[in-house]
């Protein structure tokens, strides 16, 4: 009982990892249709976006059901919990990456980046895209180092996003109202996706150190300790 018990964890991580790797792509795709007006490849992220939710279902189901069957206790209790909690928050980047697919086709055959952004959309695009990459190595690894790359990274996607408000709401914009929308739609959509990476990495350094607010040397040192056992 014990080894089936175990390998219905594996599979919990197994198939976090796969949804991480489909949100990768979601984001991935939606970003470059956002900047690329590609509303093919916007489409795709809005298809596929029912492919992460019925993988994200399918992964709780399985948690509760390990839940009422296993009763487990201790660190197994906490995985699978948690594993409850990063599928919502994976589902939910899934929906950010098909919001800003969505954008892009609402406004085919326009560009929907306004007039001014792009190059802040497309670094935003491309933070999103490397936190996506880098939560779906730590779910994978369990490399808290990428937890403070992470950490990082959304920084920068706040910076950003505070960039474009200050940009839309000064005198010298000069948007008209559904430009002005697209921004603050789109730029508050990046900003979620990055949260909820932040989120994420949040409850694997938990994982990891028994500690919701692990510091940089705390981290270190499970990280070191880690090293060591390889």
């Amino acid at each position: 009982m014990r080894e089936v018990f175990h390998q219905s964890l594996e599979d919990v991580q197994s198939r976090l990892v796969e949804i991480a790797d489909l949100v990768v792509t979601a984001i991935d795709k939606a970003t470059r249709a956002f900047a690329g007006s590609d509303v093919a490849l916007a489409e795709e992220v809005i298809t596929d976006d029912a492919l992460i939710d019925e993988k994200a279902v399918a992964l709780d189901e399985l948690a509760i059901e390990i839940l009422a069957r296993q009763q487990p206790v201790a660190r197994d209790l906490r995985i699978v919990v948690t594993a409850l909690r990063v599928s919502a928050s994976l589902e939910r980047m899934g929906d950010m990456a098909e919001h800003i697919a969505q954008l892009s086709r609402y406004r085919f055959p326009e560009r929907a980046i306004p007039k001014g952004l792009k190059s802040t959309f497309v670094k935003m695009g491309e933070l999103d895209v490397a936190i996506a990459r880098d939560l779906s190595t730590l779910l994978r690894t369990e490399d808290l180092r990428l937890a403070d790359a992470i950490r990082n990274a959304d920084d920068d996607v706040d910076e950003l996003h505070a960039r474009v408000f200050e940009k839309v709401l000064s005198d010298k914009w000069k948007g008209e109202a559904e430009a002005t929308v697209d921004a603050t739609l789109a730029s508050r959509y990046h900003e979620r996706f990055a949260d909820h990476a932040v989120s994420v990495a949040k409850k694997v350094v938990y994982l990891a150190t028994g500690d919701w607010t692990a510091d940089t040397e705390t981290i270190e040192t499970v990280v070191a300790e880690q090293a060591a056992k390889d």
